[in-house]
């Protein structure tokens, strides 16, 4: 038996593609809520009729005026209310944060329910580091301002995660061989779908294949960590005579050896010599 809801704000993920992807958490949720915020009702209304559920649907996204917020937070205060974007987890990269923001500054619960998120699943399908990575929604459309984000992400050390859509893949992974070349690069689409697919490798034969084969629908576009430099003797020769200058030769081996990762035996023979 399912147990009353509490008042407040309930943030659920939705299915990506595959509507079996729905929790069993999420259907209850949403059986029980006083009414649902989505972005489209006529999106949200079609998964709602597929988990045989009668909801009140009230549209509201990142457009929504002050009157409309205000309506949806009075209403959270007294009564149970879901928030849902069109597929996936809402507020990534969807509209939601500021509603939460006014509920939480109000006082009113939060609770948010785990579940789909294509930027997650893409790196779960990638193969490129997931220890550290950066989502970073969509780029700019425009040629120069998606270059210049690209580079302010130049230096970043991880794996960086876009949202793109299949006209402007192209452009994208362009842009990306040029600013930032020698890069591995995922494509991850139609995520749960029929046609999924990931497919990786340098920018160029991404871009080769999908002239080829024109991409439709969402992508999750992904970017490998720079490539570390590999250090040599003569770089560490010239480390370790600066760190002769305040540090015995052992501190002084230890420290470039840990900078470059190079042998720390010979690192500290070579200050010794220097010495």
């Amino acid at each position: 038996m399912a147990h009353t809801l509490s008042p407040g704000l309930y943030i659920v993920a939705t299915p990506i593609g595959n509507l079996g992807d729905i929790t069993l958490r999420a259907v209850e949720t949403l059986r029980g809520v006083a009414a649902v915020a989505c972005e489209d009702t006529r999106v949200t209304g079609k998964l709602l009729q597929h988990l045989d559920i009668r909801q009140r649907l009230i549209r509201h996204d990142d457009h929504a005026d002050d009157h409309a917020r205000e309506g949806l937070l009075a209403l959270m205060a007294e009564q149970p209310v879901a928030l849902v974007s069109d597929a996936g987890t809402p507020l990534i990269s969807d509209p939601g944060y500021r509603l939460v923001r006014a509920a939480r500054e109000r006082g009113i619960a939060v609770t948010s329910l785990p579940g789909p998120c294509a930027a997650v699943m893409g790196m779960t399908l990638a193969g490129l580091p997931t220890d550290r990575f950066l989502f970073a929604g969509f780029l700019p459309p425009k040629a120069k301002a998606r270059a210049d984000t690209l580079a302010e992400l130049a230096a970043v050390p991880a794996t960086l995660i876009f949202y793109e859509t299949g006209p402007r893949l192209l452009d994208t992974l362009a842009a990306v061989a040029e600013v930032l070349p020698g890069r591995e690069v995922a494509v991850a689409r139609e995520l749960t779908k029929l046609y999924e697919e990931c497919r990786s490798g340098p920018p160029a034969e991404l871009i080769a294949h999908y002239a080829a084969h024109p991409p439709k629908g969402e992508i999750v576009l992904m970017v490998g960590p720079p490539v570390a430099q590999v250090a040599t003797m003569d770089d560490a020769e010239a480390m370790l005579r600066a760190e002769l200058t305040h540090a015995k030769a052992s501190q002084a081996a230890a420290a470039v050896a840990k900078a470059t990762g190079l042998d720390r035996k010979a690192l500290y023979a070579l200050a010794l010599s220097l010495k």
